[in-house]
């Protein structure tokens, strides 16, 4: 396989996640809202913070009002992880390579791209956003079916599964990092108001509020989440589940040492971590996942040094340089 066909299938998938994640972030956010009494202390902000592109947010934007948000994360083509902006580098890196896939997929990303730019604008007022962004979502999902169901166990679906599960370690860690802050409390005597329905919106951020309830048989509270999140080995959007698919595909590529040294190490801190005395001290939470999230930067590093272009080596994880690398192949030394 080429390594820009390769590059490519890669970003598809992390494109195509990214967008799912951004819709289901908003949806559960709107919903949460619409839940807390006005006199709550919760907006829009923690979406950006999330995102990680305040700096790009305060350029563009000068408050965080519901109306500036939402354009920023899902209409804005300014700003490249939008909703829209996501959906457009999917299909431009999958139009590249559309003859390694099967039609089907293309066809539908396309879709789902096309409607996206007819309706966004028009379809963010609260009466019409569920039903948009949750055609958004099940959109994503079908493109995941379609890779998952038509495409030959080869190269190409190796590439497209570790950007995919990259992609959905890192929003995992993200949300958590960014939601646990605010609800952890630092002393046994503070209480956050509404924290269970609280926790409960970070499941439901990750489709994972039926899952936790079915498998850890508890009442939704911090350090049970946090453990779920983190280290559940069946939940597809866990951190350990995400870390074992990309090294059990790592392992089915020629010269995997590199990456797959780096996928072993950061899997090693989620399974080292220990979550109950993390919960205790949101600023010691914080730190760890700030380790995680730089040990899935040095995996995608590794990823591209090893199998995309050598200048991709440095190049920051939420952004793609496809037209910039080598067609070497991918099983030369």
């Amino acid at each position: 396989m080429l390594s820009r066909v390769a590059e490519n299938l890669y970003w598809v998938a992390r494109y195509l996640e990214r967008a799912e994640d951004t819709a289901r972030l908003v949806n559960v956010n709107t919903h949460l809202l619409l839940d807390f009494p006005q006199a709550a202390n919760l907006g829009w902000a923690t979406l950006i913070e999330i995102t990680g592109s305040l700096d790009s947010f305060n350029e563009l934007y000068d408050e965080f009002s519901e109306r500036n948000v939402l354009a920023f994360l899902c209409t804005d083509r300014s700003y490249s992880s939008s909703l829209l902006s996501s959906l457009a580098a999917a299909r431009e890196n999958l139009r590249t390579t559309r003859d390694i896939v099967p039609r089907e997929i293309w066809e539908q990303v396309n879709g789902l791209y096309m409607e996206a730019v007819a309706h966004a604008s028009s379809s963010l007022a609260l009466a019409r956003r569920e039903e948009f962004l949750k055609r958004i979502i099940r959109g994503c999902q079908t493109v995941t079916g379609l890779f998952e169901g038509t495409l030959s166990r080869t190269q190409a679906f190796t590439f497209v599964e570790l950007g995919r599960q990259l992609e959905r370690a890192d929003m995992t860690t993200r949300i958590v990092d960014v939601r646990s802050g605010n609800l952890l409390p630092r002393n046994p005597e503070e209480l956050t108001p509404f924290e269970n329905l609280q926790w409960m919106s970070v499941l439901k951020s990750l489709t994972g509020y039926q899952m936790y309830r079915q498998q850890v048989r508890l009442r939704v509270r911090g350090p049970d989440v946090l453990e779920f999140l983190l280290k559940e080995p069946t939940f597809p959007r866990a951190v350990a589940y995400c870390l074992d698919s990309i090294s059990d595909n790592l392992r089915t590529l020629p010269r995997y040492d590199r990456p797959l040294a780096a996928s072993t190490l950061v899997r090693a801190e989620v399974a080292e971590a220990d979550v109950r005395s993390l919960a205790r001290s949101p600023d010691d939470l914080r730190l760890a996942i700030d380790k995680l999230q730089i040990g899935f930067n040095t995996l995608h590093d590794s990823i591209a040094a090893t199998y995309f272009s050598r200048d991709l080596a440095n190049a920051p994880p939420h952004q793609s340089q496809s037209q910039t690398q080598r067609d070497d192949m991918l099983d030369e030394d």
